[in-house]
């Protein structure tokens, strides 16, 4: 369940940070307010996470698949393309990701 609240917790995130252009530096008010509140949402939901999940690797997670999903979504919907140098740094956050998820699991940690 802990895994649930942490990738509800990346959603909210991402898609905060995907209003804040719409936002145009909070001078837009319904995607401000929506904005503050998937933040708040995410936040939320990482502290449920964080019971069963050693911290570290909640932070990592969350905020690595969340840079990840952000730039992927910019693309998408903003047309923010990115060099290839950033792509594999891109790929290299999430393979840290699997792997910090993966080592915690086998060791307990």
């Amino acid at each position: 369940m802990a895994y649930l609240y942490l990738a509800g917790a990346i959603v909210f995130e991402v898609a905060g940070t995907m209003l804040l252009p719409v936002s145009q530096n909070f001078t837009r008010l319904l995607p401000s307010i929506v904005l503050s509140l998937a933040y708040l949402l995410s936040f939320y939901l990482l502290t449920f996470a964080i019971r069963e999940i050693p911290i570290a690797i909640v932070y990592a997670s969350w905020a690595g698949l969340g840079v990840f999903l952000v730039a992927l979504l910019s693309l998408i919907f903003y047309q923010q393309a990115l060099p290839w140098q950033a792509l594999l740094g891109l790929v290299l956050i999430v393979s840290g990701v699997v792997l910090v998820n993966s080592y915690s699991g086998a060791h307990g940690a």
